[in-house]
């Protein structure tokens, strides 16, 4: 390893815990890396988000992925030499009222029929001795047991760490202005010269757009900046993570006793400046479902809020897998504020099909022609 390096096999442009995990994979499969980000790693999405490490109310395309990303995130301290803060108390998706709960009967017996069976459905009496502190008005829900929650930034660091143990370049602070053919390679260059590598993974998360445009593959990406607060330490009163279907909400109580509270409520990114403005309006409606719902937290007070800068898709979906008009390229995008327990999983897949061609996981549904041929 050595950090002038200018060639290697792939490189991963973006340092979210996706580009780490992918550039972590493809050096476990003995390719030499070179990872590029503008700013550090985890500056952004991967570093500031909710942590929710969760299969519980996925897209079925993404259930695969997710799947096979749960299995790493419970061996997370073998794979990185780093527990990541992980924990895995479950989370519940509560229903508000009895049509919410039959739209959770709906999903849940979708699912079974698909063959997925990691999403339960609780009734009222179990809900409550799962989450003692919820209102007595809601009916039920529906809960994924191996769920959790780990240290966004923590964990994204790790990765990177691991990846340069195995001989990866990470190069911080260095950032891309175009990329295009060379040969048989892709030039990538950078206000710090340029770097050769015969395949390249596009991980640049909210700017990934316009790496895809130089490689003739616009998409309708949205720059999106999710907010989240975080209050005072409270007596422990909850142990999984709760989320809602119908209203906008993720709660979880830290072991220090602090509860951070998101959900997608979204203030403004400014993604030429790296900065977010946030909305304090929404955000105090997030304030006022949990009151609702928690009358335990009722004159909690809250002493940070924030967001991120992160990529959203018109369906909510990633952008992953092949180039769809170049060899040698691949895109890795678009998480759609919920990419983080994916990264692991995503990683070792995209490596793999870097690596082989092609992976076990299917990832039907999630490639850039969706867009490319109809943008």
């Amino acid at each position: 390893m050595t950090r002038d390096r200018r060639n290697a096999d792939v490189i991963v442009i973006g340092g979210g815990i996706h580009g780490c995990s992918t550039a972590l994979h493809c050096a476990m499969r003995g390719l030499s890396v070179i990872l590029i980000e503008k700013d550090h790693a985890g500056r952004h999405a991967s570093g500031v988000n909710a942590g929710g490490v969760r299969q519980l109310a996925r897209h079925v395309a993404e259930i695969p992925l997710s799947n096979a990303s749960m299995a790493l995130w419970h061996d997370i301290a073998e794979l990185v030499d780093d527990d990541c803060g992980f924990t895995s108390d479950g989370q519940v998706l509560v229903a508000e009222d009895e049509a919410d709960l039959e739209g959770c009967r709906a999903r849940v017996a979708d699912l079974t029929l698909r063959g997925f069976h990691h999403e339960e459905m609780i009734d009222a009496r179990e809900l409550r001795a799962i989450v003692p502190a919820v209102s007595e008005t809601c009916p039920g829900g529906v809960i994924s047991r191996r769920d959790g929650a780990a240290i966004p930034l923590r964990a994204t660091q790790a990765f990177k760490r691991k990846a340069e143990s195995l001989g990866a370049t990470i190069r911080e602070g260095v950032r891309v202005t175009k990329v295009e053919k060379d040969g048989s390679n892709w030039r990538v260059t950078t206000d710090a010269g340029a770097f050769l590598a015969p395949r390249i993974v596009n991980a640049a998360g909210a700017w990934a757009d316009r790496i895809a445009s130089d490689l003739g593959e616009p998409v309708p990406l949205e720059v999106i900046a999710p907010m989240l607060m975080i209050t005072a330490p409270l007596p422990a009163f909850i142990k999984p993570v709760v989320i809602l279907r119908g209203r906008k909400l993720s709660f979880k109580q830290f072991d220090n006793g602090t509860v951070l509270i998101g959900g997608g409520h979204l203030g403004t990114p400014l993604r030429d400046e790296n900065v977010t403005l946030l909305d304090w309006r929404k955000l105090a409606i997030s304030a006022g479902t949990v009151w609702d719902l928690f009358p335990i937290m009722r004159g909690a007070p809250v002493v940070r809020a924030w967001a991120g800068i992160e990529a959203r898709m018109p369906d909510d979906l990633p952008v992953f897998g092949k180039s769809a008009r170049h060899e040698g390229a691949y895109h890795q995008f678009g998480f759609s504020a919920h990419g983080f327990q994916l990264g692991p999983g995503a990683g070792a897949v995209m490596a793999e099909i870097i690596a082989t061609g092609r992976s076990n996981v299917p990832i039907d549904g999630l490639d850039i022609a969706r867009f490319t041929t109809t943008h």
